[in-house]
């Protein structure tokens, strides 16, 4: 999925205008940037959080020749989704594993409204409470 079909997407099922739906997702993504950018960690109840981590430097392998060498210190990006979001895609998703690990595409996923978008549009921490939409 793309930016594009993201907007597109709140386009159809909000009932903005297509300039309307891009400006609002171009804004929710600016204040996530912004908001990781400064350092602080973004909590999105029912969906999961972004939060910015340092690494400390460390030996690591050149894969080609297998020597030693030294990677730098460095701050990385990390998303955890929350429990709900996780618990939506495996069990929606599970049965079309098969005993080798391959996922049968054939299979259509599970019926049923999936629990991390009624938690997260209605706001419910109830099954979630790590999980809270903070600093915006």
């Amino acid at each position: 999925m793309t930016k594009a079909d993201i907007v597109e997407r709140v386009y159809k099922e909000a009932g903005f205008s297509k300039k309307e739906a891009s400006d609002l997702v171009d804004l929710v993504f600016k204040v996530i940037k912004d908001t990781l950018a400064r350092g602080e960690k973004v909590k999105i109840s029912g969906f999961g959080n972004f939060s910015i981590r340092d690494k400390a430097s460390r030996v690591g392998r050149n894969p080609q020749t297998g020597e030693a060498m030294e990677i730098s210190a460095r701050r990385v990006l990390t998303f955890k989704p929350s429990q709900v979001l996780k618990e939506d895609i495996t069990g929606r998703y599970a049965h079309r594993i098969d005993e080798k690990g391959k996922e049968d595409t054939s299979i259509a996923p599970k019926e049923g409204k999936p629990q991390a978008l009624s938690s997260f549009l209605n706001n419910d921490d109830s099954k979630d409470d790590e999980n809270e939409f903070n600093g915006f």
